[in-house]
């Protein structure tokens, strides 16, 4: 790994030197890889009612996990997993909270008053623990629960949490950017903060009177890492954290009887930019048990070796997700959840691009990953876990580029490349996109929170650079509205059982041209001597970056 302790002149010299990318005949030629066909046929068999959905830990997954090992042998890609194989093991726990669980609330004044678990609060299952008591804990309210002094922002400013619940609003914080917010309203940060700070529990209180509490009754699922515990997880942080329950709005009220401030005006305060926290009078008293499902399940990783000698020890990852959600109630008289655009095509996708990658000579300078995880359905477990696992170097990781449901129901003409903004990622974007005649938008919904919400997000919290390409509002009719027709089509297919091959929409014309996109990208950061480098100032590259 010499090559990656380049002193800092070196890496300058280099980039000075490099000169402006472009796409050239090695790769013009490789792009007539890609067929429509053979696109079509990965989603006919992925999608097929015998992989009953690809489930996790099912004979249905472990299908697709064959023939997506199959496929890439049959481009050339070589096994990247554990012990020389295709796969990664991903052993999931899917935790449940037992019968009998119990919460009682004791007011500053009065008799204990027993909270009605499902209406008034509910508790999440905890992986680590599987017994959980808290007697008489103190609480402590905490605002939207963020902790970010280099932003002159702290609701845990003078306030000791330990041993404490903490109550914190899932209200968004409007003062902050897109980025801050998605970042700090996510759930997993919510919980690390508050284990950081040394709280024995966490409650999230509903934002609105008429929102529902989550429903919890499938369980959360998490992965253990290689010592057995738990090591990826979107619903607990390790440490001192315990207890995690979401709480109504009405409870809320109830919690802060008796405190120097009541809920309007704490609220308003927050919602003006100014933390609101205070000590509350009432306590907390709770017990539950958690019980444990464990399966494994697996990642696929292959690799084409690159062709630099300096280089090839370096990677860029082509990720897709190969779960979905199994079998669930009937939806129209169909219960099987076949995944066809999530993400059937985007795994048939990554398998063209591995297809296009074979036909190089040479090959890129680089070395580049084909990632095909699972678990996404479940939270970004696979790609969670890939990420902190990883087959190769954590440190040798340069760049994912992720695809999600691309959603090829239409002509593709313009896209949005979620997340290359962070970073220089968006030089090599530009660059593929102008040989593609794509047009590149804006993200049209950033409160959407889509970046932080497919596999990409896995690789930015590790450090990586990494996008996800959606389809742009462009319509070769000049309406420039494809996003009402995404909605509907949305509104009727995102996960439901209609999302099928048989009976679907596709256009794999439009799927050839969003593989060879996703491939130029990735072709031109394998080529490229520079490291991808995060944007001076960015959020994330602040936060995370190597």
């Amino acid at each position: 790994m010499k090559h990656l302790l380049l002193s800092a002149a070196a890496l300058l010299l280099a980039r000075l030197a490099a000169p402006a990318q472009t796409i050239d005949q090695n790769a013009e030629k490789a792009l007539e890889a890609a067929k429509p066909a053979a696109l079509e046929a990965h989603v006919r068999y992925l999608a097929d009612d015998k992989l009953r959905g690809r489930l996790p830990g099912t004979l249905g997954y472990q299908l697709a996990v064959d023939y997506v090992t199959k496929q890439l042998q049959d481009n050339g890609v070589a096994p990247a997993g554990e012990r020389g194989a295709y796969t990664q093991r991903v052993r999931l726990r899917r935790a449940f909270v037992e019968p009998g669980a119990t919460l009682r609330l004791q007011p500053a004044a009065g008799a204990a008053e027993a909270l009605g678990l499902g209406q008034d609060a509910s508790f999440y299952p905890n992986p680590g623990q599987a017994e959980v008591r808290l007697e008489n804990a103190p609480l402590v309210f905490v605002g939207y629960g963020i902790s970010a002094p280099e932003l002159k922002y702290d609701d845990y400013a003078g306030q000791n949490v330990k041993g404490k619940v903490v109550v914190v609003t899932r209200q968004p914080a409007r003062q902050f950017g897109d980025n801050e917010r998605l970042y700090f309203a996510d759930v997993r940060t919510v919980l690390e903060t508050a284990a950081r700070h040394g709280a024995a529990g966490v409650l999230l209180a509903a934002p609105r009177a008429d929102a529902h509490l989550p429903d919890l009754s499938k369980g959360l699922v998490s992965a253990l890492g290689p010592d057995g515990k738990v090591a990826v997880s979107r619903s607990y942080a390790p440490g001192s954290a315990q207890l995690v329950g979401s709480i109504s709005a009405a409870t809320l009220q109830r919690l802060f009887a008796g405190a120097s401030q009541d809920t309007a005006q704490a609220l308003s305060a927050l919602r003006g930019g100014r933390p609101a926290s205070q000590a509350l009078a009432a306590r907390l008293s709770a017990q539950y048990r958690s019980r444990y499902q464990e399966v494994d399940s697996y990642n696929v990783v292959g690799k084409i070796e690159g062709s630099d000698p300096l280089l090839r020890d370096t990677y860029v990852v082509h990720s897709a997700h190969l779960d979905h959600l199994g079998v669930g109630a009937p939806v129209e008289g169909d219960s099987i959840f076949n995944g066809a655009h999530d993400n059937a095509t985007g795994v048939a996708s990554v398998l063209e691009i591995s297809r296009m990658y074979s036909k190089l000579r040479p090959k890129p300078r680089r070395s580049v990953l084909f990632v095909l995880v699972t678990g996404e359905e479940m939270g970004l477990i696979g790609s969670a876990y890939f990420a902190r696992f990883p087959t190769v170097p954590a440190v040798a990781l340069v760049a994912d580029v992720n695809t999600d449901m691309p959603t090829i129901i239409a002509p593709l003409l313009s896209v949005v490349p979620l997340g290359a903004d962070h970073s220089s990622l968006l030089g090599q974007v530009q660059t593929a996109a102008r040989y593609l005649k794509l047009a590149i938008e804006p993200d049209p919904e950033p409160t959407q929170n889509r970046f932080i919400r497919s596999d990409q997000y896995s690789f930015v919290v590790r450090g990586v650079p990494a996008l996800h390409l959606k389809y742009g509002n462009r319509t070769a009719d000049g309406q420039n509205n494809l996003a009402e027709t995404v909605q509907k089509w949305r509104a009727r297919t995102y996960h439901k059982p209609q999302d099928n091959y048989v009976g679907g929409t596709f256009d794999w014309a439009a799927g050839v041209k969003y593989a060879q996109l996703n491939f130029l990208i990735g072709y031109l950061i394998a080529q490229n001597p520079v490291l991808p480098t995060w944007n001076k100032g960015d959020f994330f590259g602040a936060r995370f970056g190597k």
